[in-house]
């Protein structure tokens, strides 16, 4: 541009030297009246070149800024592929779309379900999965939320082949038809301070939570870990819930529920539960402590009496964590429930009828920092489940005497963080007094061991 500038002036001064040599006064200031007037014609076109250059830069400025808004965008998608394990991934404002996968393969040394054909004592390795579809949707304008869960699954595990109180596998989901196991819609109200949800709920995701003992696809397998065997939970079924947060610290539940999750005369039927739960702070370290009772409508019969089939049962429990450390948490669960009476529909592997007065566990969980494996981790959980005393006397007239021995459990896994989309876990269970000691004079302990790998797309 510069080199442009300076041949035309050099043109000019040519053309002024060789004018004002050979011309008079008139031609000169002819002369000089037609240099200016080329003058202004060379600094418009200039000018003119001096604009289009700038909307040249401009223009330049503005595909740049659009190549670091892609740029942008590019990184955001690299960031949802590569999200934390489980986290959805969210397509568009307020849509989330989450999916995952669990195998699991379980051996054991004694398979005490007569029923199945097997010899007892027998050793025996099944395996199972299933598979979890999420799609959620916020409604920011209006305070609400939908939510909706597909899920399958194949192989019943072990727990067809073992009778007990409380089974080993609570993944196992022996359908491969792909179902609807949850659709709902909640609504926040009195400026979030509440909620209300409705529509088909699974009642354990609301109460009877625990941060570490409450998730049979990262944390404990065994059922009587993962929920109170006492809480008459019904399945994924047609239900209302409310929650209230009057302060920080506290957390007031309440949920009605179609107790025999048919969708037919829900009115008749209810699951009636509520929950307190205290939300702490002990020395900076987070815990709940929750408390829980419930009723449920469903017939159910008594244990002495059998002409009365139409009984209602009840019961409480507790659920409590608490971090102490940065790096491990403790846990504790009890319920109790009606021991008068029992649900037929409610029955260990072989159709055996049973029901529990009380249970308990307690664990802890180690996060793996210490050894350089921050991801990891590592828990331990022991338990109870115990018959009722009715339960008992109604088989005092059988042969063998009914024995009724509280059921013991074991359990322990470590989960191995292999990326953010993997994690495997090897998991030990050990069982002492299997169903009471009262399955055909099988009395021998079960011990259980399985790996399980969780996959988060």
């Amino acid at each position: 541009m510069w080199f442009r500038r300076i041949l035309c002036f050099v043109s000019l001064f040519t053309f002024i030297f060789s004018g004002l040599c050979y011309a008079d006064d008139s031609d000169i200031q002819e002369t000089l009246r037609r240099m200016q007037a080329r003058i202004e014609a060379l600094e418009n076109k200039l000018g003119e070149h001096d604009k289009c250059i700038h909307e040249q830069k401009q223009c330049i400025l503005d595909q740049d800024k659009k190549i670091a808004e892609y740029e942008s965008r590019l990184a955001k998608f690299d960031t949802d592929l590569h999200r934390q394990t489980g986290a959805p991934i969210s397509i568009a404002e307020g849509l989330e779309i989450g999916a995952g996968g669990t195998m699991i393969v379980q051996g054991t040394n004694n398979t005490n379900n007569a029923a199945t054909g097997v010899t007892k004592k027998e050793g025996r390795t099944d395996a199972s999965y299933s598979a979890d579809i999420t799609i959620g949707k916020e409604f920011k304008e209006v305070g609400g939320r939908a939510f909706l869960h597909l899920e399958a699954g194949q192989g019943a595990g072990l727990e067809d082949d073992l009778t007990l109180y409380s089974n080993v596998n609570r993944d196992a989901d022996n359908d491969n038809n792909v179902r609807l196991t949850e659709f709902w819609y909640e609504q926040a109200l009195f400026k979030d301070k509440a909620a209300l949800t409705f529509g088909k709920l699974d009642p354990t995701a609301y109460f009877d939570n625990n941060e570490v003992a409450n998730d049979e696809t990262t944390q404990f397998l065994g059922r009587i870990f993962r929920n109170s065997p006492t809480i008459e939970f019904p399945d994924n079924t047609a239900g209302i819930r409310l929650a209230y947060l009057p302060v920080e610290w506290l957390e007031v539940g309440y949920g009605v529920f179609d107790g025999n999750s048919d969708w037919e005369k829900i009115g008749d039927n209810l699951f009636n539960i509520g929950q307190v739960t205290f939300k702490t702070k002990f020395l900076g370290l987070p815990g709940n402590y929750r408390f829980l009772g419930w009723n449920n409508n469903v017939y159910h019969t008594k244990w002495l009496d059998t002409e009365k089939t139409k009984e209602a049962s009840y019961g409480f429990g507790l659920s409590f964590d608490q971090k102490v450390t940065d790096i491990i948490t403790l846990f504790t669960r009890y319920g109790w429930q009606n021991p008068k009476v029992y649900n037929p529909d409610i029955m260990a592997t072989g159709d055996l009828n049973y029901s529990l007065m009380h249970s308990w566990s307690t664990g802890l969980q180690v996060e793996g920092k210490p050894w350089g494996r921050e991801k990891d981790v590592l828990a331990f959980a022991v338990g109870q489940a115990i018959p009722s005393k009715d339960y008992k006397k109604a088989g005092e007239a059988l042969d063998p005497v009914r024995r009724a021995k509280p059921e013991g459990h074991l359990e322990a896994y470590y989960r191995i963080f292999v990326n953010d989309h993997l994690s495997i876990s090897p998991d030990f269970q050990y069982i002492w007094n299997p169903f009471g000691k009262d399955v055909a004079d099988d009395t021998s302990g079960i011990f259980v061991g399985g790996m399980r790998a969780q996959v988060d797309f």
